[in-house]
């Protein structure tokens, strides 16, 4: 089973992406800002993340900088999930290897569910 972390600070929507990724066949772990977010990748090992920038106690830039050090996170494909613009993100995500940006508003859950799918080459 193909898992994925999602990372993001508002429940309502990380409720919503959990159901569209468990209705596909995912495993689906969440955690509800950065700090958890690293800790939560350490110990589940996601085949992919999706990870929001702004949350409280560590932003998404931090959480990625440290999930990069480790051998353990330095491959997994992350997928921002924001509603920063991508000109209004920090220049740092770029060296930080991210899969692709997703500005939450332009996409459908469904959306977001087939670009996982195509970057996992599932689709």
């Amino acid at each position: 089973m193909t898992k994925i972390a999602i990372v993001e600070d508002d429940a309502v929507i990380s409720q919503m992406y959990r159901m569209k990724f468990e209705a596909d066949g995912f495993e689906v772990q969440l955690a509800n800002n950065g700090k958890r977010g690293v800790a939560l990748v350490e110990a589940f090992l996601p085949d992919i993340i999706l990870l929001d920038l702004q949350m409280p106690e560590m932003d998404g830039v931090e959480a990625l900088e440290i999930i990069r050090k480790h051998s353990w996170g330095k491959d997994i494909p992350v997928i921002i999930l924001t509603n920063l613009g991508e000109e209004e993100s920090p220049k740092q995500l770029r060296s930080l290897g991210i899969h692709s940006y997703i500005v939450k508003a332009n996409l459908t859950p469904r959306q977001v569910v087939t670009r996982v799918k195509e970057a996992l080459n599932l689709a």
